[in-house]
Parts: C-alpha cells; structure tokens; sequence
C-alpha cells in the first residue's frame, strides 16, 4: 500500500483542532525551509493547502508536500493522486502501458464491484492538438511521462471523483493559461475579501465587553470560515486580539479606580 494514507492515530502527525490552531500552525511551517519553496512566507497559501489535503485525509505535512497551488487553484501531483485513489475502499485497481510506435499512453481503472473497467488514453497527437507536444519545460524533457500522467489524471478523476474532492494534477494545472483558471477574475474577489473583512473588523472593534467580543469571534469566524476566506481570516484574527488586549486593560483601569 502506498505510504500517502489517511495518518489518524499514527505517529507525530499533528492535526489542528480549531481555524486557530491551523492558522498558528500554516504560519509555523511557512516560515520553516522544510516546506516547499512556494509555500515559504505565504501562511494563507498553506493553510489552504492543509484544508484541501485534510479533505482528502492527509495529515498537514503531507498536504504541503503533495498539494500545489497553481495560478491560485489547489492542485495535486500525479503520484500523489494515484496513491489516494488507491486508499480509497472502492478502488478495485489500475493498469498502465505505453505505446511507443504511437506514443499512446493508457490508463485503466475500476472500481470493486464493476462490471466493466474505465480506460482513457492520451497521445502525442492529442498533446499536439492541445498545444503542449514540444512545450518548453517537462513536455520537450519527460514526454512519455507527461503522456502517461495526462492519461492517469483523466481516468482517476472520472472514476474517483468522490476521493479526489475536484483536484486535478499540479502537471495538468500548469499547463492551463491563467485566464481558464480563473485568475483574470480575482480582482472581484479582493473587494468582497476586503468587505468582509471590514464587516467583522468593525464589529470587533466596536463590542464592549470580552462576552461581546468573544460573540463576534464566533459568528465572524463561522462566515469566514464559510466563504474560505484566509486573508479577512488573518486580519479579523488580528483585531479580535487587539480589542481583546485593549479590553483588558479597560477593565484593570476600571478595577483600580473602584479600588
């Protein structure tokens, strides 16, 4: 069995408890060289990382070690997808080949319990149509092996896509030009980052005792929470933390006064 595998209950795999905890903890390993490169100073693009890897029952160190964001989108490496696929209690098993006369790759897959197994090929003519046969980079240097990973990411995905939680390969994702995914419109999602955070910045700011503020973590953290969004997430947690000090030194000014 493949050693990516869900870690419950196993050795020193820390697992946060709280958005808190997995906050602190993202902000902890971003700043630690033992994290991949682009991972290193971006807390948020970590714990995200953390959040879609715990979906998919990854403990936080196998998520930034296997899962990549690509132009802002989650994605995952191929070998690290098919080891899930075959966590999974359905996977029944898989088989791989390559043509080279043709330069046809093929992966086939199923299901326990299927009657009839699912295979999908990929060529050095589909390459060629989508633009990719002779790319600078891993398609001039690995062709077969980018084949044969083009060919696994489509079977995986179309036949377990309740293990997989929507991700495809970080090799397929690098090879999308940045508009189809979604990065053109961002800008958008910015303002409404910057409004909700204002929304519950504000009210932190604002509530009057620590019973007060300790309600307004609770209801601004469940919307953040909601919407996924990590950067309103950060600087909500940041002004709770400022109110909560300056609350505290209120009440020490109120209790010397009755004293």
């Amino acid at each position: 069995m493949n050693a990516i595998a869900k870690t419950k209950g196993m050795g020193f795999a820390l697992q946060p408890n709280s958005m808190d905890e997995a906050f602190r903890m993202a902000e902890m390993l971003a700043g630690s060289q033992m994290v991949p490169k682009n991972y290193q100073g971006k807390p948020q693009d970590a714990l995200v990382a953390m959040m879609m890897g715990s979906e998919l029952g990854l403990n936080p160190i196998q998520s930034l070690a296997n899962v990549a964001v690509i132009n802002g989108k989650p994605a995952i490496y191929g070998d690290a997808l098919l080891a899930l696929v075959q966590n999974h209690p359905k996977f029944g098993g898989h088989e791989e080949s390559f043509e080279e006369s043709g330069m046809v790759a093929t992966c086939t897959v199923w299901r326990k319990g299927d009657a009839t197994k699912h295979t999908v090929t990929f060529s050095q003519a589909d390459a060629r149509k989508a633009g990719l046969w002779e790319k600078s980079g891993p398609w001039t240097q690995y062709p077969k092996r980018m084949l044969m990973w083009r060919a696994r990411g489509y079977a995986l995905r179309d036949k377990f896509a309740d293990a997989l939680g929507g991700l495809i390969t970080v090799e397929e994702a690098r090879d999308i030009p940045e508009q189809d995914m979604g990065v053109a419109s961002r800008a958008p999602q910015s303002q409404e980052s910057e409004g909700l955070a204002n929304k519950w910045i504000g009210r932190a700011n604002t509530a009057g005792s620590a019973d007060d503020l300790s309600k307004v973590w609770k209801d601004g953290l469940a919307e953040i929470k909601s919407a996924g969004d990590m950067k309103a997430y950060g600087e909500f947690k940041n002004a709770v933390a400022t109110r909560g000090e300056r609350l505290k030194e209120l009440e020490q000014k109120v209790s010397e006064v009755a004293q």
